[in-house]
């Protein structure tokens, strides 16, 4: 394994956290998180293969929620309601990391003060104001920051916790997107030539372009997914808390794919280099390493569905969206761009 010139393994840096203690840090690729016990010892390297799976140290790990009345008490009892265990496992894993780092800024803060039966609010709209302006470069941070909080403090309102809500008047600037950038075929192209056929990242590639399923589902797939013919999903909840049941032809390229893969030898077809199965996260910031390589950015299926012709009932019937809102986002794209075809095709026609 890689030793940096510090001793600490690859992506590590020791560093001092709020409290002036000297820690390990990990970060890779925006991911962060701090490493508890001592550096290559058998707890240290098991957080360590963690992180490079994105997952983050548990909350208890860091010590917060050790005072009553403060943010990061108020923040472990949210983390431990029926209310956010029921989300999908991957909103689940983002949001905990969101109010784990919130915690670790300013766990230690009074939220709340009784004076003669009266709860005063001491976490003001202006302090979380200032929090989410300072992430302004970041605009897809604060918008996550911004609605995991306001769930938490409306949770904590509603159950009497706190006498309002601080996030209620909070206000960011919206981020104004496309979506996700589209796969080119000059784009498949090149991926596909920086990894041939036989490779695990051509397989996990094939299994993104071929069923256009989310990487949460696509890090699950098996062998015992494939009968007759089909490929069998019960997909995992969404952020809306919606499951689906997807059945899919398996697309003649995939299935070449897959059987000339030889690492497909257990349940899941896409394991990490210590044999266990990706996480969304873990499986994302892989994938993101791959496109990198072969000078590719960004992957939307759904859109390629969509600009192939395919309909919006016919991409959800695949992709298994409950709503054709999201849906009709590629498709409306894949229109313009096939009417813009067809629009210069005529002025060709009249010799303009």
């Amino acid at each position: 394994m890689l030793r940096t010139k510090s001793g600490l393994p690859k992506h590590c840096t020791w560093a001092y956290d709020r409290h002036g203690k000297r820690r390990v840090r990990f970060n890779r690729k925006g991911f962060s998180t701090y490493l508890t016990d001592t550096p290559w010892s058998e707890t240290f390297m098991r957080q360590y293969a963690a992180a490079l799976d994105g997952q983050k140290v548990m909350a208890d790990s860091i010590g917060i929620g050790t005072r009553p009345n403060t943010l990061g008490a108020l923040i472990k009892a949210y983390l431990d309601t029926p209310k956010f265990k029921s989300r999908a496992p991957e909103t689940r894993r983002t949001q905990r990391n969101i109010l784990e780092n919130f915690a670790e800024d300013h766990g230690d803060k009074l939220i709340y003060q009784d004076r003669n039966g009266r709860r005063i609010l001491l976490l003001r709209p202006e302090h979380l104001q200032a929090i989410v302006n300072n992430m302004a470069d970041r605009p897809f941070a604060q918008r996550n920051f911004l609605n995991t909080v306001r769930v938490m403090f409306n949770w904590a309102k509603i159950e009497g916790r706190i006498p309002s809500d601080p996030s209620a008047d909070v206000t960011r600037d919206k981020v104004k997107t496309a979506g996700y950038a589209t796969w080119l075929e000059t784009d498949i192209g090149r991926f596909e030539a920086a990894h041939p056929v036989g490779t695990k990242a051509r397989l996990a590639f094939a299994l993104l372009l071929y069923t256009g399923q989310r990487r949460g589902d696509v890090v699950k797939l098996g062998r015992q997914n494939i009968d007759t013919g089909w490929l069998i999903i019960d997909q995992g909840k969404t952020a809306g808390g919606e499951e689906a049941h997807v059945e899919i032809p398996v697309h003649p390229k995939l299935r070449e794919i897959i059987d000339a893969t030889p690492t497909v030898g257990v349940k899941n077809f896409l394991v990490t280099h210590w044999g266990k199965p990706y996480t969304a996260p873990g499986f994302g910031n892989w994938f993101r390493e791959l496109c990198d390589a072969a000078g590719c950015h960004g992957l939307s299926a759904h859109r390629r569905l969509a600009e192939i012709g395919c309909s919006a009932l016919q991409i959800a019937a695949i992709t298994g969206h409950g709503t054709l809102k999201e849906v009709s986002r590629y498709t409306k794209a894949a229109d313009r761009k096939r009417m813009a075809s067809e629009a210069i095709t005529k002025l060709n026609e009249h010799g303009w």
